[in-house]
């Protein structure tokens, strides 16, 4: 396993021969609070793992025992003035949608608090594995603004926008069962191992074809919303890029020869 570290809090780990990356947020003092540093960070790392070709899945953690990310930094937006939180904001969007634009398959392994921000990094994976110890939701309004990091739109893209309306209005703390239940979360796993088990799906993902899994989120994500007619339209054109891909040409020739692929990933 290699890591390399993008400014103080954010590193990036390498497993499974470098076709699992391992996006750690890693500033335990703050519960991962997401200040402009953090967030730059994380925005660095995302674009650095969107260009590794060698990635075939993401899984983010956090290395604090009892968060993996409490939202914004408070904190800081304490002193901050209009103009400060207007030059934050490029910079907290970059965050967001780094992790939500991985052309890769991406986890969540959640435990502990999840809220706000926090959360919102989680909703902009495809899969959230989350522990028997995490609490999520979106708080934003109880301290006068709006879930700003995808929330609005990715939440009821989850659980319908009657339920997530109610979330985000109530702006309650959901526990572990019950986000289980309603479909905040994707898998439930007993406490402590949310990390590993979400390596372990990543892996299991990585051992497949690296253009399929990025013709197929692609497919998902942007026929998502879209009527039949042009969601098909959409999965054509992702079969087309895969369809006469040395990936597809070693899949069948595995398939028939009964041994493992070796993807040539083009």
């Amino acid at each position: 396993m290699s890591e390399q570290r993008f400014g103080e809090w954010v590193a990036v780990r390498t497993h499974e021969d470098g076709h699992v990356a391992e996006l750690v947020l890693d500033r335990p003092k703050a519960m991962n609070a997401v200040s402009t540093e953090l967030g730059r960070s994380i925005a660095e790392a995302t674009a650095a793992l969107a260009a590794d070709r060698a990635v075939r899945a993401v899984v983010l953690t956090s290395t604090h025992e009892r968060a993996f990310c409490v939202g914004a930094d408070l904190k800081e937006r304490n002193s901050f003035t209009d103009a400060d939180l207007s030059r934050q904001r490029p910079h907290a969007r970059a965050a967001y949608t780094g992790v939500l634009d991985l052309p890769v398959p991406a986890i969540a392994a959640v435990h502990g608090f999840a809220l706000g921000g926090g959360f919102e990094l989680a909703l902009s994976c495809d899969i959230i594995v989350a522990d028997e110890t995490a609490v999520v939701g979106l708080p934003e309004v109880s301290v006068g603004v709006i879930p700003g990091g995808g929330g609005t739109q990715l939440l009821p893209r989850r659980v319908g926008a009657a339920r997530a309306a109610e979330l985000i209005f109530s702006a309650r703390r959901v526990p572990a069962a019950e986000a289980r239940e309603l479909g905040l979360v994707d898998r439930l796993v007993p406490a402590g191992q949310d990390r590993d088990e979400a390596l372990a799906l990543a892996a299991r993902i990585a051992a497949h074809s690296p253009v399929g899994l990025r013709a197929a989120k692609r497919a998902l994500r942007l026929g998502h919303g879209l009527d039949l007619r042009a969601g098909l339209e959409v999965e054509d054109a992702a079969w087309r890029t895969v369809a006469f891909s040395g990936d597809r040409a070693e899949g069948v020739a595995a398939f028939n020869e009964k041994r493992t692929p070796d993807w040539p990933g083009e």
